[in-house]
């Protein structure tokens, strides 16, 4: 088992970098602990907020997104940090060369039953012709990530992690505590059989989404000549986790339920980073129409839809949205 820095400057990856992604799983090893103690810490159940996207928060939402921002902005090489909890960039230092975004805690609904949760994070290079506070620091492409991953609150804690060089999962090892790598080169299957979607929202969809679930539904006797298995957790990390680990396909597809909301899924604390991880690991992601990472972001809350997975079935489904 290696550590993780040991293996990040294999790679040549400047040691700051590094030294941010310590920082921040220091935080995520603290919610690991509090999502551990569940009621006996008193952090479960909602507030009496609405986050910037309208949604009720939950008070380890709130929990973690603090501990993560003080945490990080602590560093003194981050010039400002974005999170899914605050409605505006929060400013660092002027001088700082990195920028952080985060989801403090995906899934958080599943805090209230004992299911899988996680923290999503993003690493950019810093604009030094822009102010710290300034949100267009925020607008740029996913393809230009320095680091991206996410952190798992399950049985065992696990990071996913990528700079660029492949996608790595690391196990929370509690007895030092530290991350130790377990997969040094996650490599997603490119066929599958299993696929991950919201079936509730199946009247919602556009056409090409309903034939090509349909489509899978109808297993052997269909014209895809193959049972599929459906698998929903209600977090993307875990989802994305059981994509990296075995193959498979997520999708969160645009809908007509609230037309305001045609989206779910944020650009920048989600699809992104869940992307490069995919991407990195041999997958493919798209919004059903344009690959992810290319998306000039034009607000830091923006919503996409999101389809990616095993390359093969990725691409099984674009050819629906072609049609």
């Amino acid at each position: 088992m290696r550590r993780l820095a040991p293996v990040l400057r294999q790679d040549g990856v400047d040691t700051d970098l590094i030294s941010l992604i310590k920082t921040i799983l220091a935080a995520c090893k603290e919610i690991s602990f509090r999502v551990g103690q569940g009621e006996l810490a008193g952090v479960l159940g909602s507030t009496l907020d609405e986050n910037i996207q309208g949604e009720t928060q939950k008070k380890l939402d709130v929990l973690a997104n603090e501990l993560l921002k003080d945490m990080i902005l602590e560093t003194g090489i981050v010039k400002a940090i974005s999170s899914e909890e605050e409605d505006l960039p929060v400013a660092g230092n002027p001088a700082g060369k990195y920028l952080v975004t985060f989801d403090p805690l995906d899934g958080s609904s599943n805090t209230d039953i004992n299911s899988l949760i996680g923290t999503i994070f993003s690493i950019l290079p810093a604009k030094a012709e822009l102010a710290a506070d300034d949100a267009a620091q925020f607008l740029q492409a996913g393809t230009k990530q320095l680091a991206a991953g996410y952190v798992l609150y399950g049985p065992s804690t696990m990071l996913a992690l990528t700079t660029g060089k492949g996608t790595r999962l690391y196990t929370l090892d509690k007895t030092y505590g530290g991350f130790l790598l377990t997969h040094e080169e996650v490599a997603i299957p490119s066929v599958t059989a299993e696929f991950a979607i919201n079936m509730s929202n199946q009247r919602h969809w556009e056409p090409a989404m309903q034939q090509y679930v349909q489509d899978l539904l109808l297993g052997k006797t269909g014209p895809r000549g193959k049972n599929f298995n459906m698998r929903w957790i209600a977090a993307m990390v875990g989802d994305v986790h059981r994509i990296l680990c075995r193959g498979g396909i997520f999708m969160y597809p645009t809908d007509t339920k609230d037309p305001q909301k045609p989206y779910k899924l944020r650009l920048m604390y989600e699809a992104n980073p869940m992307s490069f991880l995919v991407e990195q690991a041999g997958g493919s992601s798209t919004t059903g129409y344009a690959r992810i990472m290319d998306i000039a972001p034009t607000d830091i809350h923006q919503r996409v839809s999101v389809i990616l997975g095993s390359r093969h079935e990725v691409e099984s489904c674009l050819k629906y949205h072609s049609q």
